[in-house]
């Protein structure tokens, strides 16, 4: 098989001496020939060994393309592709647990643990923080003679006929006006949003609470609530966080308890 070689003429390489020699000795970046650069093209026959280069070449390309189809990732490097996620396989939430109760479903924050304690009435589960009992969600189920969550009224009507999940005062004597307090009162509860949602064709109401006592106790607590009617009963998930915890991260585990809450 024939090629062509090129070869610069011996003009071409005086010349290019010549530029170097006077680059040297003058001050500018850029010397042009003086000169044409002549190129003689010529037709050879390659040689045997130049063949038998190309041969090896090509057959040791062959074998490497071979190894790379039929080799496998081994289980290690699986298991590191696995755990990098460079696959693109979808990880599972290990943040929370899927609960199924009798008519109703809820995600707990996998952290938190179950609770004999009953605090409100109808109460059917109650988990609470590892670290701190502030935090805790609770699903309360009770008879009703309503027929949709919205007979009770607007969101804010609703919670005025179940105010004892905010928790009642203890205390009853005189007290002054002070600390955003009422006179005579140690508590205090704000509705910071509320919002009514379709969910399965069934109307939801979701209530974020803030309350707050005059001890001081965390702060306050932030407080959201979920309620619907199904098949004669009231169906309330209550969560909750203390409020310097709150912004400490808890409030990712209480919202995506208390919104994950649905009825069957």
């Amino acid at each position: 098989m024939a090629y062509s070689a090129c070869f610069l003429h011996q003009s071409a390489l005086a010349s290019s001496a010549a530029a170097r020699s006077s680059s040297s000795s003058s001050s500018q970046r850029y010397v042009s020939l003086s000169k044409p650069v002549q190129v003689v093209c010529k037709a050879q026959q390659p040689r045997e060994d130049d063949n038998s280069a190309v041969s090896r070449r090509l057959a040791l390309t062959l074998l490497v393309g071979a190894a790379a189809v039929g080799s496998k990732v081994s289980p290690a490097d699986a298991a590191y592709g696995e755990a990098a996620n460079v696959f693109g396989k979808p990880k599972k939430n290990t943040d929370f647990t899927a609960y199924s109760g009798d008519g109703f479903q809820v995600q707990v924050p996998a952290k938190w643990n179950p609770s004999r304690e009953v605090e409100y009435p109808g109460q059917v589960l109650r988990y609470e923080d590892n670290f701190d009992a502030t935090s805790n969600l609770n699903v309360m189920v009770t008879p009703t003679d309503k027929k949709s969550i919205t007979d009770y009224g607007s969101p804010e009507e609703f919670l005025s006929q179940v105010n004892y999940l905010l928790g009642k005062q203890a205390y009853f004597g005189e007290t002054a006006s002070e600390g955003g307090f009422d006179n005579n009162a140690v508590a205090t509860a704000n509705i910071l949003e509320t919002n009514v949602q379709d969910v399965g064709g069934k109307p939801y109401y979701y209530l974020s609470v803030l309350t707050r006592t005059a001890d001081g106790d965390e702060g306050g607590k932030h407080q959201l609530i979920t309620a619907t009617v199904n098949g004669g009963k009231l169906y309330i998930c209550k969560a909750q966080a203390g409020d310097k915890r709150w912004f400490k991260g808890a409030n990712k585990f209480v919202e995506k308890a208390a919104t994950s809450f649905s009825v069957a």
